[in-house]
């Protein structure tokens, strides 16, 4: 472990921070921390143990090559999840293939957390912006994350996407806290909304 976190990566160390969030959700999350980011590349993974550390260096030598967003693919080539039930399964299938039908990509796994990418995509994509997330939020009473959301503007705004095939082992702690119903209607919405009603703030100054 002390290998992966002092790891060099061009001449840049790696370093490992922990914060304690004040308010639940994956939103909350992610915007308290954002005051603390200081770094040019952000990796987020989950708590639970279901993806692998050992593919950090993998995933950062990745987007050191130029990429903008890196994931940690479940899915990718022979890669599978042990965590998905049928249910989950179809559904991070059918969000993925949705996202590529609609947005000329080619995810294996759009929905994962366990990803790496430049530290100003949360700007340039208004994920630190509480409109991005309030209107589905209040459509279906949950809280939702910015990983799919990440994925959508990083393929319509045709970012350098790559992934690594990770796999996800079962989870060694927590359970499972899925909203799947309301989750899935408020990803399903961002995914139709942003067909229409979202542009970066740069496109529309040129506009």
């Amino acid at each position: 472990m002390e290998d992966l976190l002092m790891a060099r990566l061009s001449g840049a160390v790696i370093t490992v921070s922990m914060y304690v969030q004040k308010e639940r959700g994956f939103g909350s999350r992610a915007l308290e921390a954002l005051p603390l980011i200081t770094g040019d590349v952000v990796l987020t993974l989950s708590p639970d143990g279901n993806c692998p550390v050992e593919f950090i260096p993998a995933i950062l030598r990745t987007i050191d090559e130029g990429y903008d967003l890196v994931i940690g693919s479940r899915y990718l080539g022979t890669a599978k999840s042990d965590d998905d039930d049928l249910l989950t399964g179809f559904g991070n299938w059918l969000f993925t293939a949705t996202v590529n039908f609609l947005y000329r990509a080619n995810y294996t796994d759009a929905m994962v957390i366990y990803r790496a990418f430049r530290r100003e995509l949360i700007e340039e994509f208004d994920l630190d912006k509480e409109e991005s997330y309030l209107l589905p939020e209040r459509l279906f009473g949950t809280v939702i994350s910015w990983e799919p959301l990440m994925s959508v503007r990083a393929a319509k705004t045709r970012k350098r996407i790559a992934e690594v095939a990770v796999g996800e082992p079962p989870r060694t702690g927590g359970k499972r806290k899925l909203q799947i119903w309301r989750w899935g209607a408020s990803y399903y919405f961002q995914f139709f909304r942003e067909l229409w009603f979202w542009r970066r703030t740069s496109d529309m100054r040129r506009r």
